[in-house]
Parts: C-alpha cells; structure tokens; sequence
C-alpha cells in the first residue's frame, strides 16, 4: 500500500453508517458515481473487499466492520475539531487598529467601544490618536475616524455621529479684559490658541459661516498646541480664546467658566465618520465594531 487514501477512508465510514451509497452521496454532496469510484479505489488499494452491495444497499464485510469501529473514533474526533476551529473563526477576536483626534476617541469610539471589551475579552481595541490626514492602508490601521467631507472616494465610509457645531468660547476674565469680538474678522486683534496639524504643519484656520457666506480666519495668539486639550485649558485659565465642539465646552458654559461668542457664525460640521478600505475582510471582531459604532438618526 503506496499511500492512504483518506479521502476514501472518510467516504467509506459514512456508508458503511448510511448502508446505502445513495444516502452517503446525498450526505457528502456528490454523486453516487463519485462514491462508487472512491470506495473501488479505497478496495482496490487495500486488496480487500470493505463493503457487500445489494440491491438494499450496502453493508460492511467482517474486513469493513473491523475498519469501521476502529475508524470510527478518529473520524468523529477530527469532526469535532473542525467544528471547534470553526466556531473559533467566528468568535470575535483579535486586534482593531483605529486612528482618530482625541475628540472623537473620548466622545464616540471609547464610550461606545469600552463596554463591548467587557462582553469580549478576545477583542484587544488600539486607538491611536492623530490630527493628521494618515493613510491608513500603509500606516497598517483597520480603519480611521473624520469628519464627513474630508473622506478619500476610495474609502467606504460609515456615520458614527451626528453633525455638530463649533464654538469660540473663553473665560469671564478674559472678556473683562479684553472685550468680546462682533463678527470673526476681530479675532484677529484678540490672543486666541491655535491647533498645529501635522499633516501640513500649518495652523487650523476656524471655520465660520452666516447666511450661506462661508469665512476662515487664520488667528493667532502665543499658544500653540497639537492637541485640543491644552487649548480648553488655556481658555479656562484666561489666557486666550479657543475654538471648541459645543458638546465639549457646554459643561464649562453652563457652569460659567466660559462664555460662548459669534454663536450666529458658529457653524455645524458634518459628523465623524468610520472609513475603512474598500477591499477591508469583514472578520467578526471588525464587524462588532461596525455594528456597534453606526449611528442611528433619532
């Protein structure tokens, strides 16, 4: 015997339990000629007849039912295992790599992600915080986190937010001092805390639009940060304006640390979206983040 036929051996059993070539066929989803072929084959290597056709169907030989009980416990042994490894393939595990700035990782993707940890232990969650415009493909990320219209076409992209506005706040102190600005332009005269973004390394120019005209302003002040917590700071503390989502700054606004100004210029941005490659595997932990961050419109 050259070599063993397990394709045959895995064939036989389920014959020799079936008794009947037809129903084995029908099991194994192939056709009666295809086990026929298989079983001859297997006789043939082996020199000994395995199975006793009738016209009811099939039954072992002495030879088939001593191969069968033997057999028997290895077949189902590597069935349960196969099952195992299946049911491992779909458990939601492994790492998901996200890259996003730290508003959105501390308002969406941590309140919402956090609890699934808990419910699956063998999903590990890396958030990398970063204001530039990465690619994620080449930077070995799953998927990054931006606004709405800053999304490449090539990427499918999937709400995670709704819209939300900026504002220009600062501290009661610094207004006593220094005035409130009336319209955008006059930001210039004022000490406000610009944002550095590495892409470019220019400065965040804010963004302000009324009545369907749009305007940038470049502002400047003697802060500059690359991180949007130390710019609350500097306003809190009275040293400068900073320009802030409304869900971050209402807190402070309500308790009277800051006040909110050019609130009619104050614009909505479209809201953070999860974009991920096109050609991206769906894996199962992958999915669960999917499913667990989309957005749904009140």
């Amino acid at each position: 015997m050259s070599s063993i036929n397990f394709n045959g051996l895995s064939v036989f059993i389920v014959v020799a339990r079936e008794r009947s070539f037809t129903r084995a066929a029908a099991h194994l989803g192939i056709s009666q000629s295809a086990v026929s072929h298989s079983i001859n084959a297997l006789e043939e290597s082996l020199g000994m007849r395995l199975l006793t056709r009738t016209t009811r169907g099939a039954a072992p030989t002495e030879a088939g039912e001593r191969l069968l009980s033997n057999l028997t416990p290895y077949y189902d042994g590597i069935e349960a295992e196969l099952s195992a490894l299946s049911a491992l393939r779909e458990k939601p595990s492994g790492t998901v790599r996200i890259s996003a700035h730290d508003h959105a990782a501390s308002t969406i993707l941590w309140p919402k992600l956090g609890p699934l940890l808990r419910d699956y232990p063998d999903i590990i969650l890396e958030i990398s915080i970063d204001y530039g415009l990465i690619d994620i493909v080449s930077e070995r990320f799953d998927a990054g986190v931006r606004n709405g219209d800053q999304i490449a076409n090539d990427m499918i992209a999937m709400r995670i937010s709704p819209d939300y506005r900026m504002l220009v706040v600062g501290s009661p102190d610094y207004f006593a001092l220094h005035g409130a600005p009336q319209t955008p332009n006059e930001l210039i005269a004022h000490s406000c805390a610009n944002l550095r973004l590495p892409t470019h390394g220019g400065l965040y120019a804010w963004e302000f639009e009324k009545e369907g005209k749009a305007l940038n302003v470049q502002v400047s002040g003697q802060m500059i940060f690359n991180t949007s917590s130390q710019l609350l700071t500097a306003a809190l503390e009275g040293y400068a304006l900073t320009y802030a989502p409304e869900d971050v700054v209402t807190p402070y606004i309500k308790a009277g640390k800051l006040i909110s100004v050019l609130e009619d210029w104050s614009p909505y941005v479209p809201g953070y979206h999860l974009y991920y490659p096109s050609r991206r595997h769906s894996l199962p932990a992958f999915q669960l983040v999917l499913d667990t961050l989309r957005y749904q419109m009140a």
